[in-house]
């Protein structure tokens, strides 16, 4: 028996994994290894570790796990979550199944871009979704935005701090009136033809091509995605989302089931940042480990 299970190894997942682990709990991780920030090349915001590969941060975590017998990872990826009278069963689709006390939904979210062509080929590279993890690195150049106008335009406002020479693609979407008020205040520009492709290479962009040949340069940009949950186990459970598409909990990541908590992502989708994430993994483990320690549940020195 677990005192508790972390799914998710992102930024949230370690940090819970980690915290349990020096409480003396008997803490199990199951990552599928599929973070949704792989596909970026640097990670920033985060004091100590500015610009830190995703891949390293990971390593560096699990480096420091090795230090605590309290601490188990697998790589598996958890297919049903099974409530009983002490806690859960985690089935998993690598066959495994494992007891445990209390269980940490870590799973973050997943991101439905804008639909333009090429964009996988630059985003995560020249593209990115949060001005202040990639903003300084794009400062004082010209910059595309892509996405639902309304996002954009909120975007662009805040981007303005980077960049004045910023441009909206909205890629067929028209502009209503109220729409181009704003965006005339802002003093930013706007297209709003069809995106024919993007132009580049390495992942660099150096222009914008619409339907109709033309041709604008642009070294980089910002997309606005909708994040959705990347796994369903919570509503499976019983779980609701709130307003934001975070599964509904306390401060604390505490939830409406018993014994079920939720950080990072899974509970607070904006803002999306690393730092953040890692900091409500800090907090829901905290809230677990006290949770235990009023149930009686002690730390086991046989696990020092």
């Amino acid at each position: 028996m677990k005192d508790c299970i972390v799914i998710g190894g992102g930024p949230a997942g370690l940090n819970a994994t980690l915290v349990l682990g020096r409480a003396r709990r008997n803490v199990l991780l199951i990552d599928n290894n599929r973070a949704r920030n792989k596909i970026t090349r640097e990670s920033h915001g985060f004091i100590t570790r500015d610009g830190v590969k995703p891949q390293e941060f990971r390593d560096l975590a699990h480096q420091e796990f090795n230090k605590y017998n309290t601490i188990e990872t697998v790589e598996d990826k958890v297919v049903e979550i099974v409530k009983d009278d002490v806690g859960f069963k985690i089935k998993t689709g690598k066959g495994n199944e494992w007891k445990t006390r209390k269980v940490i939904l870590a799973t973050g979210v997943i991101e439905k871009c804008p639909n333009v062509p090429k964009l996988g080929e630059f985003y995560g590279n020249s593209i990115f979704n949060c001005p202040y993890c990639d903003g300084w690195e794009l400062k004082d150049e010209p910059l595309a935005l892509f996405g639902i106008v309304d996002y954009t335009i909120h975007m662009a406002g805040i981007l303005r701090n980077w960049s004045q020479d910023l441009m909206i693609f909205t890629n067929g979407e028209k502009v209503s009136r109220s729409q181009m008020k704003e965006i005339k205040q802002l003093q930013i520009q706007v297209e709003t033809e069809g995106i024919k492709h993007l132009h580049g290479q390495n992942g660099m962009l150096k222009g914008i091509e619409l339907e109709s040949g033309k041709l604008i340069r642009r070294s980089g940009g910002f997309i606005t995605p909708e994040l959705t949950q990347a796994s369903d186990i919570g509503k499976k459970l019983g779980l609701k989302l709130d307003d934001t598409g975070g599964y509904k909990s306390d401060q604390v990541g505490r939830t409406n089931l018993p014994n079920l908590f939720v950080a990072g992502e899974a509970s607070i989708i904006y803002p999306s940042q690393l730092i953040i994430a890692a900091a409500s993994g800090v907090t829901t483990a905290m809230a677990v480990n006290v949770e235990l320690t009023h149930e009686g549940i002690l730390g086991s020195k046989q696990l020092d």
